[in-house]
């Protein structure tokens, strides 16, 4: 079966800038260096990491999730949170959103959750100067889960959005990540 016709194609995923990409490893690597975790790629091994990154898609044509896939190993440690860099980015068409979440197996076997509970890219996020997708997964059981290179480890889905009748926002983003306030 081919995917959907052409009337529901809203967003374009992209890999990011190297330099963005290497910047988020490095400090990726010292954080997990810091809980021991010796796996991680080196940072030499970013730009074979970003080259040979798969972009988000979807596994099946009915499924209504993007899997995102780990640029590298890491381990999670019970309890522990840790920030993800995906390499990616997406322009996504306006009137529409994207809507991150740990892959529900994760969920259900792992208590795995994002930090800020859901991740809402929104489309100007792209035009930012750092427009990197970053996921902070929590682990919330008490097992050591471990993610491999090219693990599908979270999902994003595309939904349309309203504004109020009387919305008057003509403000645009300056900056990438909380850059809209706290």
């Amino acid at each position: 079966m081919e995917c959907q016709g052409t009337s529901n194609r809203v967003a374009r995923f992209e890999k990011v800038r190297f330099e963005l990409f290497q910047s988020a490893v490095i400090s990726a690597r010292i954080h997990l260096l810091t809980y021991g975790d010796k796996d991680i790629s080196s940072p030499s091994d970013a730009m074979s990491s970003l080259i040979n990154l798969k972009l988000p898609e979807r596994s099946t044509s009915k499924s209504a999730g993007y899997d995102f896939y780990s640029p590298f190993d890491f381990t999670l440690e019970s309890g522990k949170s840790f920030v993800v860099p995906t390499g990616v980015c997406c322009d996504i068409n306006e009137g529409w959103v994207l809507i991150v979440a740990p892959r529900s197996g994760l969920g259900f076997k792992y208590r795995v959750s994002l930090d800020n509970t859901v991740g809402v890219i929104d489309g100007d996020y792209f035009g930012a100067e750092n427009n990197q997708i970053f996921l902070k997964l929590h682990n919330g059981s008490d097992k050591t889960i471990r993610i491999s290179k090219g693990d599908r480890f979270a999902q994003g889905l595309f939904l349309p959005y309203g504004l109020t009748v009387d919305d008057k926002c003509l403000r645009t983003r300056e900056g990438g990540l909380g850059s809209t306030g706290a």
